[in-house]
């Protein structure tokens, strides 16, 4: 008898897995919370990851916020034989690779692209219980959509999800697409009632802080979906696998931007920028993070909450915690572009460290499975062998998708600027849940205050009550951690 255990995770990391070590056990699950619920383990919080939680918004495999659990990576093998735990890698996404030339005209290249897209959509259609997809409005769950009437005999039920501030919703034009292709199509609507409502009992789910308040109207939205379907197809993973963020755009101009002279940009350039007005972030987030030099540093300061530099100036005693930054997402080979690097790094860190797990705990919590034909490895590996204009062309992001889909997609999608699943919590935070948000962060049951310089959160609070700056991502990250120290009871010694 071998007596050899064998644990393996999925390419991308789409589903996760946990593990701890105890004495000569190896204890594993797909949720910490099955590990926790055994009492004769004692979980305490993983403080040397606080700093790196409060940069990245989630903390970046294989650590996680409690201090004995590991997450396995994504494309990896664990085996557990003699009372030792060996991993090692068995698939590499193939952005690590450097470009390797491969002789395809656009109209191949697109071509090719959208029978590999449709293959993947039919593929995840194959199911014995009813199905719908998620419809956002934007160009990902559109295509989705509507390659999934080509294989249905009945209307696709489509799901959609918007909030009362219509500035930030986007049933306009999720609609559009569901008379387009005749969905049998559902809408919900959300509230910030609902979203302080379901924020514990979210963070009970993931095991983790919500790091994206649109995890909540998802899991409502999953909810919503699981009265009719089983099982849903979700847009997720285009923008990581085709370069559909305008960081994507932006960071190609990195090395340019840095040869302004530090001192031109620091105290000229970046004060007047970051005095603009909220609408232009974009442009504020790029101007503060092109010249950080490090990839390591400038990669999760792009959807980051606070830079290095600012989570010091936050933590009341930096030293305290780990200054160790992860490796895995910047190992990559000599003569990489820099759209390859970034989109590696979303796609070893960003997306399964955060997105992908998200997505599979809020549609897991409602009892509903969700498929991402984006994600099928044979895309992937396709468009990795194109050339970067393929994918990022001029300052048109996911070029490729965007022909692949023209013929069937109406022009009002894809033209239409990205908005991204966003929630009004800007406001929020500055109108109905500004007492919420003091009482978790400054109030005298606060867990995680002790981690915090109080002067300088109460400087971030202050700023964002009176317009100065939006912080929205930096609280809501904060909030968060509370919460999670609060729902778990954690010993913070």
């Amino acid at each position: 008898v071998k007596q050899i255990l064998l644990l393996a995770r999925d390419r991308f990391g789409k589903k996760p897995l946990f593990y701890t070590e105890l004495g000569d056990t190896l204890l594993f699950a797909s949720e910490i919370k099955s590990l926790v619920a055994l009492q004769s383990i004692r979980y305490e919080v993983n403080e040397e990851v606080i700093k790196d939680y409060i940069v990245y918004r989630y903390v970046p495999g294989p650590k996680t916020l409690y201090s004995n659990v590991y997450k396995l990576d994504p494309g990896c093998l664990a085996v557990y034989r003699g009372g030792k735990l060996s991993r090692r890698r068995y698939y590499s996404l193939p952005d690590k690779q450097a470009y390797r030339p491969h002789s395809h005209t656009k109209h191949e290249a697109v071509n090719g692209f959208l029978e590999l897209l449709r293959e993947a959509v039919q593929l995840r259609m194959v199911s014995d219980v009813p199905f719908g997809a998620f419809l956002s409005g934007g160009i990902d769950s559109s295509a989705i959509v509507g390659l999934m009437t080509e294989f249905s005999s009945h209307p696709v039920k489509t799901f959609s999800v918007g909030f009362s501030e219509s500035s930030y919703s986007e049933l306009e034009y999720a609609a559009v697409i569901a008379q387009q292709f005749h969905t049998d199509h559902h809408e919900l609507v959300v509230s910030h009632e609902a979203l302080i409502a379901c924020l514990p009992e979210l963070v009970r789910f993931r095991d983790a802080p919500v790091s994206e308040p649109s995890d909540i109207p998802i899991y409502l939205l999953s909810k919503e979906a699981a009265k009719s379907v089983k099982m849903v197809l979700t847009g997720e993973g285009s923008d990581e696998i085709l370069g559909g963020y305008p960081k994507h755009v932006f960071e190609r101009f990195s090395r340019y931007y840095r040869l302004i002279p530090s001192a031109l940009r620091k105290m000229l350039l970046e004060p007047v920028v970051n005095s603009l007005p909220y609408r232009y972030r974009r442009i504020k987030t790029a101007v503060n993070t092109l010249g950080i030099c490090r990839d390591e540093e400038r990669q999760p300061r792009w959807f980051g909450a606070a830079g290095y530099e600012e989570s010091e100036k936050i933590l009341v005693s930096p030293g305290l915690f780990s200054d160790t930054r992860p490796v895995t997402p910047f190992d990559v080979e000599a003569g990489n572009s820099a759209l390859r690097k970034v989109l590696y790094f979303d796609q070893t860190s960003w997306l399964p460290d955060n997105l992908l797990e998200r997505g599979d705990r809020m549609t897991m919590a409602a009892s509903i499975e969700a498929r991402m034909p984006f994600m099928d490895h044979k895309i992937a590996e396709y468009v990795s062998r194109l050339p970067d204009k393929y994918r990022v062309h001029g300052r048109v992001t996911k070029w490729l998708l965007r022909e692949a889909v023209k013929e069937f997609i109406p022009e009002r999608i894809l033209v239409r600027p990205k908005v991204g699943f966003r929630l009004p919590v800007n406001e929020w935070f500055r109108g109905p849940m500004r007492e919420y948000l003091l009482d978790q962060l400054l109030g005298n049951t606060s867990l995680s205050n002790k981690f915090y310089n109080q002067r300088y959160l109460k400087k971030i609070l202050d700023d964002h009550f009176n317009g100065r700056q939006n912080h929205e991502k930096l609280l809501w990250t904060l909030l968060n951690l509370e919460i999670w120290l609060q729902e778990n009871n954690m010993n913070l010694g």
